[in-house]
């Protein structure tokens, strides 16, 4: 059994509102009496793509000194920019390819994919993604259930904010998901509302978003809620490969 907690869009500018909220997440998360295999951070985590944003991130998330309870795994966002996302959060040099890291547990793996489209807001998964995807499961030689997480659904989520810049191609995916019967969820975030759907005969669930909440057409007008509290998001992939996810408010 995987047990993984999950945020999205952090988009920390530097302000205190931004810093508070993401530190009351951490909070949470860092006193969780039981068992948390990883933290998945699926996009967004600095707002305008700079060093300072994500030194402030690795800070927050224990990237900087090691101090997390668990490994924290992210992936970037269309907010997000790789040399820098390389440099200050992940300690790496910068560079422009696309961000891709696996994870392997005991009773699972976890893929993080880069979904993020320099100098667009769409998501796509490049060329470089897809084979190493392919080059990754290979090597697990189906042996572990796989989950992929990235920033951007594949699927209308019936919001015309998030809906304007889903995933691109998703039924390149879908034939991925065809070939790759190992691969047990899709973990994604960049429509900050947590929500929970299927795609191509997976279980496709959007993580909760840290600095604001969508409100859907029949909630209000404004799409942003910027009161509403954050949220996590708690999966647990079982024995039998089922996924199932639990949401909490961070008060």
């Amino acid at each position: 059994m995987l047990v993984l907690a999950h945020i999205s869009d952090l988009h920390l500018d530097g302000s205190a509102r931004a810093t508070e909220r993401a530190r009351r997440v951490r909070d949470l998360l860092w006193r969780l009496p039981g068992r948390v295999d990883a933290l998945l951070v699926t996009g967004d985590i600095a707002d305008h793509g700079t060093e300072a944003e994500y030194e402030e991130a690795a800070g927050l998330l224990g990237l900087r000194d090691g101090d997390a309870p668990f490994p924290v795994l992210t992936c970037p966002g269309n907010h997000d920019s790789r040399a820098p996302y390389r440099k200050a959060l992940l300690g790496r040099p910068g560079s422009g390819e696309p961000v891709d890291s696996v994870h392997v547990f005991d009773d699972a793996a976890v893929l993080m994919c880069d979904s993020s489209v320099p100098g667009s807001d769409d998501g796509e998964l490049a060329d470089e993604t897809y084979d190493w995807i392919e080059a990754t499961l290979d090597e697990l030689d189906g042996d572990l259930p796989a989950l992929l997480a990235f920033h951007h659904p594949p699927v209308a989520l019936h919001h015309p904010l998030p809906d304007a810049y889903r995933l691109r191609d998703p039924g390149r995916l879908a034939r991925l998901l065809e070939r790759r019967p190992e691969i047990a969820g899709l973990l994604t975030g960049h429509a900050h509302t947590p929500a929970a759907t299927w795609f191509a005969g997976r279980p496709l669930v959007v993580g909760p978003a840290v600095t604001w909440t969508l409100r859907l057409p029949w909630e209000g007008e404004q799409a942003a809620d910027r009161d509403a509290p954050p949220g996590v998001a708690f999966h647990v992939l079982d024995d039998a490969g089922r996924l199932t996810s639990h949401f909490r408010v961070v008060t």
